[in-house]
């Protein structure tokens, strides 16, 4: 049900996400040895806004990466003030010296804007080095939250290759006797999942802010394209199996909007199916959209689900 409303930058979008995870780790926290990150108090699952943001650059980059408007900011392989100092180079600036003018930064900071996607649709601080500005994004997202609570299973997990060559050597006991013993024949390692989670989040575009940033309906396009298609190109064993499973787009005729962004997230409710069993499944869930009687001046355009 796309209507071409969720891709016009002149309004003000309030989005849902929905997304599955099963046998997998969505985001694990380098604080807790990895596992997946959960809210300690109710144990239910979070995936960042970070997570989220990084595997859409990476869609991006490999989808149109070869483009001069495409490319990314945030990726390893090269320093941020690397690219601050290109902008330099291309305007034909000066990128040296304590007081860097602000005619410079500001051109600086438009360069920047119409080279790299993830600054015109997420924004950036370019400030710290070669200053080329700040940039506030027109495209922000929440955390992820799972729907219940999850149960993080930290596995053992064996392998028959071992890493270095002494530890394969035979220890023999300096008492003699036939005290020899053989080295290591396997070696133990982990791996973290979550056996099922339904997780949701939310999400705004602001067009005061892509007028700055020059944000155009392609990029919006392209969001989200990324939004429905980076769980395929993210495949990895420690993900499991990932799945797009609902994006509701609510497009307002006002760039200030036309009603408040939670009382139309409220209109994509999710609920447990009855059932003694754990969720394991995305069919274990009732996703129930209420279309009906929508505020003046809102559209929905359901592109998932």
């Amino acid at each position: 049900m796309a209507n071409g409303q969720h891709t016009d930058v002149n309004r003000r979008h309030d989005f849902v996400l929905l997304f599955d995870v099963m046998d997998g780790n969505p985001n694990g926290d380098p604080d807790a040895g990895n596992l997946p990150r959960v809210d300690p108090e109710t144990m239910h699952g979070l995936v960042t806004d970070v997570c989220i943001k990084r595997k859409v650059r990476d869609y991006v980059d490999a989808a149109r990466g070869t483009e001069s408007r495409y490319k990314i900011y945030i990726q390893s392989g090269e320093a941020l003030i690397t690219k601050h100092r290109r902008a330099y180079e291309a305007k034909g600036l000066k990128s040296t010296g304590a007081k860097q003018k602000k005619e410079d930064v500001d051109e600086a900071r438009a360069w920047m804007c119409e080279n790299f996607y993830d600054i015109r649709m997420f924004g950036a601080v370019m400030s710290v080095g070669v200053n080329a500005g700040q940039v506030r994004g027109p495209l922000q997202l929440t955390f992820a939250r799972s729907l219940d609570a999850v149960t993080p299973l930290d596995i053992t997990i064996t392998r028959v290759a071992i890493t270095r060559e002494q530890d394969a050597e035979v220890v023999v006991a300096e008492e003699g006797g036939d005290g020899s013993t053989t080295g290591k024949q396997t070696e133990i390692g982990r791996k973290a999942i979550v056996p099922y989670g339904l997780y949701r989040a939310h999400g705004f575009f602001n067009p005061h802010f892509a007028e700055r940033t020059g944000a155009s309906s392609e990029d919006l396009e392209l969001f989200w394209q990324a939004l429905e298609n980076m769980w395929d190109f993210d495949r990895s064993a420690s993900r499991g199996l990932t799945a797009c499973r609902g994006i509701y787009v609510f497009s307002h005729e006002s760039k200030l909007g036309n009603a408040a962004a939670h009382k139309l997230f409220e209109r994509v409710q999710v609920s447990r199916r009855p059932s003694e069993m754990a969720a394991r499944r995305f069919e274990d869930y009732e996703v129930r959209l209420d279309d009906s009687n929508l505020p003046q001046g809102v559209a929905l355009t359901r592109l998932v689900g």
